[in-house]
């Protein structure tokens, strides 16, 4: 039996989750979560939220088998303080570590929600650009296992580079914080804004992680970064006010 302790801060919305994946005697999964708004208080919620999570459910943080965390792309803030709790919290208990891919987190969001298989992700990236990424997913067996392949692999870019190959359904804040770009997609009909990375979903992915043995010790855990840059300069957004007018 592996239990997952999962840590998402990578948007606006904190989120964090206790998965205790069913052996054959212990039967389904059980999950627990907490969440959190406002992305300039992550660094104060999210560990008061996992010691609320573990007290409620009994166990202690030595007992998990891998803390996993959403590893960006995202808020440059917020995926530093996912990485930097998850690497703290398992230096503490000598517990190995699982980066999960925000993009794919809510592409498994989607699927949770809506049962798709071919998901469009797309998050604002503030400054004008998504991060954006198309997941298929791949079946396994008929007991529901399987991976997500990228279609389209993680990216940065302006919202009207957002391409789709084929029938998706569309999911993220970048949809609602760029309407006028998406308003004429194919998948605008079914597109849900409100589905975005969660605990929960890192949870579920960071299970298979452990399993493939693609853990590492908290030394070796990184943030994935699209943006170098963080700000524009005062020129950068004089071109971006008059491409906005254009």
């Amino acid at each position: 039996m592996s239990i997952i302790l999962a840590i998402e801060s990578s948007t606006d919305l904190a989120s964090v989750a206790l998965l205790i994946a069913g052996s054959p005697q212990a039967g389904a999964d059980r999950v627990a979560s907490r969440q959190a708004g406002g992305v300039q208080s992550h660094s104060q919620t999210v560990l008061p939220m996992v010691q609320a999570l573990l007290a409620e459910a009994g166990i202690a943080l030595g007992a998990c088998s891998a803390i996993a965390f959403g590893a960006g792309p995202g808020s440059f803030t917020g995926v530093r303080t996912a990485c930097g709790i998850a690497q703290g919290l398992a230096y503490g208990s000598d517990l190995p570590v699982v980066a999960v891919d925000t993009l794919e987190a809510a592409a498994q969001a989607c699927r949770d929600a809506t049962g798709a298989a071919d998901v469009l992700v797309v998050l604002d990236a503030r400054m004008g650009e998504v991060y954006w990424a198309q997941y298929r997913w791949e079946q396994a067996s008929t007991e529901g296992d399987g991976r997500w392949i990228a279609v389209t692999a993680p990216r940065l870019d302006a919202p009207a580079l957002v391409t789709a190959f084929g029938a998706v359904v569309a999911c993220g804040s970048g949809l609602s914080a760029h309407p006028a770009a998406f308003a004429a997609a194919p998948f605008a009909a079914t597109a849900r804004a409100d589905i975005m990375p969660h605990a929960v979903a890192i949870a579920t992915l960071g299970i298979g992680l452990l399993a493939a043995g693609k853990a590492v010790a908290a030394r070796d855990a990184q943030p994935v970064y699209l943006r170098n840059d963080v700000a524009l300069t005062t020129a950068e957004r004089a071109v971006r006010r008059a491409e906005a007018a254009a």
